[in-house]
């Protein structure tokens, strides 16, 4: 039997391997990995579903076929609850045992594809989003890393841009709340009364207007992820239910008596100094440390420059292939521009610059002449010390750009007499060129039209 099945598959040009007992086929699984199993029911030692159970904890994607002379719906129940995706009775042709096997490589292709897009779901909202690079942003993920899993309610400040909600969502994506909702509340943008219903719900004839009982942004994230952006604009009233919620895990909505319980995370951003706030009296203290369980600091765009390089690719590979344009990356004379510039709106504004850019560019890298006039005027851009080697290799490359474009524009476009005064060869300055992204061909001076030629006709 074991021979036969192999020559019908190897015809088939499958690569087969066969063992004549259970033992000496988990040998096989212990040193190979395999797509398909193939094991007889009944077998001395082990019975073939025994098997199968063994080598899927190994390989939870590998297909089983299991070959029975019992086929009952006993068997066929028993088959399915240990993994195997189909069986076949004995006697069966050569035409049910290929059928078989292609159905069950069929299976295996399409529970490793299901896992591969559940990853790539996964990693929409993974850390992974956060770019950066730079020793404060490793030092603020590290951290983030650690608290995901924990319920702790998590105080993340930082200046308006800095991406304070894509770093809550992803301690939410994180966390085992994952599959929970993840509410979002900017505290700034709803006046006093109508952002309190909204947080705590509002019982039928609570105000003017409420005409039907109406849960609030707390039920809906029971079991999940409260976000309240810019909490130092939450009303003083508020607070005070708000802490009441953090210490019992119950509220009560506006207008109502009924205490409901809520299993709730918050998550508080804020742009905004809280202990000055409460210092003020306009933030109550015991919220303050309610909340300030686990401070976590994002560093403005000018305290990491170094990451400034791989946000704007980043955002130009996103912009460009939503946009449809063929944008490749920044050219270095235009990532100088970015590289020192003080950035007041953060990794927003920049976000900003290259979808303009972008959407403008005549090329296939965003030049110069794409970024607005705030990072282009140099009196008006500061330079981010950094480092030695960082502060050179800008001087060396503004250099560059300066003397490249003189250069060019005296000998009118013409590479080759640039190239001799110069004192370079014609490939190491094309290769300059390229690196500023800059096109020779642009400083050549518009050719006189010509005379129309005198069109003879027979």
């Amino acid at each position: 039997m074991l021979e036969t099945c192999r020559r019908i598959l190897v015809r088939r040009g499958h690569a087969v391997q066969t063992a004549s007992s259970p033992d000496a086929a988990e040998r096989l699984l212990e040193a190979s990995t395999f797509d398909l199993l193939i094991a007889d029911l009944v077998m001395p030692g082990m019975d073939g579903l025994e098997l199968a159970r063994l080598a899927r904890r190994r390989d939870p994607h590998l297909a089983v076929l299991v070959i029975t002379a019992h086929a009952t719906v006993e068997t066929a129940l028993r088959a399915t609850r240990e993994g195997a995706f189909d069986y076949i009775p004995k006697p069966f042709t050569m035409e049910q045992l290929e059928v078989a096997v292609e159905r069950g490589l069929e299976a295996r292709r399409l529970r490793e594809e299901n896992a591969a897009l559940k990853r790539q779901l996964e990693a929409t909202f993974d850390l992974g989003r956060i770019v950066g690079t730079s020793p404060p942003m490793q030092q603020m993920l590290a951290l983030v890393r650690k608290v995901a899993d924990t319920d702790a309610n998590i105080l993340i400040a930082g200046e308006s841009g800095t991406g304070k909600e894509l770093v809550a969502r992803s301690i939410h994506a994180n966390s085992r709340r994952h599959h929970r909702h993840f509410v979002p509340l900017d505290c700034a943008a709803l006046p006093e009364t109508l952002l309190e219903s909204e947080l705590f719900g509002a019982e039928r004839g609570a105000y003017t207007g409420a005409e039907a009982t109406r849960p609030g942004l707390l039920e809906y994230a029971d079991g999940g992820t409260l976000f309240l952006d810019e909490i130092g604009n939450l009303p003083v009233s508020a607070q005070v239910r708000l802490l009441r919620v953090l210490q019992e895990r119950t509220l009560r909505r506006l207008g109502g008596t009924r205490e409901i319980t809520v299993d709730v995370r918050v998550i508080a951003a804020t742009n905004q100094e809280l202990g000055r706030l409460v210092k003020e009296g306009r933030f109550r203290e015991d919220l303050y440390y309610r909340l300030n369980v686990v401070p976590v600091a994002i560093p403005p765009l000018r305290e990491r420059s170094g990451d400034v390089p791989l946000l704007a690719q980043h955002f130009v590979t996103e912009l460009a292939s939503r946009s449809g344009r063929e944008v490749r990356g920044v050219s270095s004379a235009a990532l100088m521009l970015l590289e020192r510039y003080d950035w007041p709106g953060n990794v927003r504004e920049l976000r900003n610059v290259i979808e303009r850019a972008v959407s403008i560019t005549e090329s296939n890298q965003v030049m110069p002449a794409d970024l607005p006039p705030e990072l282009t005027d140099t009196s008006a851009a500061r330079h981010v010390a950094g480092s030695f080697r960082a502060a050179k290799q800008r001087a060396v490359g503004e250099f560059e750009v300066t003397y490249l474009r003189a250069l060019i524009e005296e000998c009118a476009g013409n590479v080759s007499r640039a190239a001799a005064r110069a004192g370079l060869k014609r490939t190491a300055l094309h290769r300059l060129l390229a690196r500023h992204g800059l096109d020779a061909r642009t400083f050549r001076p518009e050719s006189p039209p010509h005379a129309p030629r005198p069109v003879t006709r027979p």
